[in-house]
């Protein structure tokens, strides 16, 4: 079955390799019809041997779809959005679906220019991040005419279907927790939030319920770029050179949380005692430090795999009623960084 030439493979080639006509091979290579097991072996052997894979052009020019998913999404360095996709394959590899990614970094200018390529190709569905957009792509996306979820926010109203967390009940919720440790004087560090509308949610949910306790924020810095330790190490240091009286520190992410909490400890501060510190998104890598940073669960794997899972339904039965709007409830680790009352 060795091959020299360059040209495409094609039906004929399986056809003659497996010693069936092109039209079995073509039910078997499409898991359709009734074909025996001896037959659809003999023909999935010799396509395998061969390195045959399908052409679906021609199926798609016929349905106006082929049976890929757009992810689109801002970041693949943070290591929220891994996560998401690892549940978005989980549920779409037992389907014909497969998804592709788009990359936006948090740009709407960028966001547009994705959609307008990914769904030049006439995807079966859209997963997206986010319930903000732009005009262009809320047009773009209201006009395709097939399944979108926009995920990981629901504060906001979808364009058709959205999956994620309320991001203004994640930031109160960890604000009436350190209000119950009697943390009283706080500093926030976290991005700049033009841009993150899920961190600038949760900054105004945790702001309000902390105002309505009669507590404001002591001290606030805001960076830009990636998340990392060293950013948390060198925020914290800065803002308690600024106010040593601080005694609660909330970071917008887990990332930067945790280089806080290594310059803690590496300069003896008591924890949680004389200053307590959470982040947010329950990032498990970071479960190997030596002290438990407290967190909120994104709920990450399985907004994906909801998604997914909405998005491989109503390609399947294009009129099932759905929920348009799927919130998660994550819950609050408390580590070692905060205190129980």
């Amino acid at each position: 079955m060795s091959r020299t030439d360059a040209r495409p493979l094609t039906l004929r080639d399986v056809s003659e390799a497996s010693g069936v006509s092109e039209m079995t091979v073509s039910r078997v290579l499409r898991n359709r019809g009734d074909v025996s097991a001896t037959t659809r072996e003999k023909v999935l052997k010799a396509a395998k041997e061969l390195g045959y894979v399908p052409n679906k052009i021609a199926g798609a020019l016929a349905s106006q779809r082929v049976n890929l998913v757009a992810v689109i999404i801002p970041s693949l360095s943070n290591m929220v959005f891994p996560e998401v996709m690892t549940g978005i394959s989980q549920i779409l590899e037992d389907t014909e679906l497969q998804p592709v990614v788009g990359v936006t970094d948090y740009q709407p200018e960028k966001e547009e220019r994705v959609l307008f390529e990914m769904l030049s190709w006439r995807p079966s569905g859209v997963i997206i991040a986010g319930l903000e957009h732009s005009d262009a792509s809320r047009a773009i996306l209201k006009a395709s005419g097939i399944p979108v979820v926009e995920i990981m926010d629901v504060d906001g109203t979808p364009i058709d279907t959205c999956v994620g967390i309320s991001h203004r009940r994640a930031g109160h919720e960890m604000a009436q927790a350190i209000i119950k440790g009697r943390y009283e004087r706080i500093g926030f560090m976290g991005t700049k939030m033009p841009l993150d509308h899920r961190a600038r949610k949760r900054f105004e949910g945790f702001t309000e319920a902390l105002g309505k306790a009669g507590i404001e924020i002591s001290e606030r810095e805001f960076y830009s770029g990636g998340s990392a330790l060293a950013k948390g190490r060198e925020m914290t240091e800065a803002m308690l050179q600024r106010d040593p009286e601080l005694d609660f520190l909330y970071y917008s992410n887990d990332m930067i949380g945790a280089g806080g909490l290594l310059y803690l400890m590496e300069n003896g501060f008591s924890i949680p005692e004389q200053i307590g510190l959470a982040g947010f998104n329950g990032v498990e890598l970071l479960q190997g430090l030596p002290r438990q940073l407290a967190t909120m669960d994104s709920c990450r794997q399985e907004i994906g795999r909801k998604a997914a899972e909405i998005i491989a339904q109503r390609v399947e039965t294009p009129d099932i009623m759905l929920d348009k709007r799927v919130e998660l409830m994550p819950k609050i680790s408390f580590g070692d960084t905060l205190k129980r009352r």
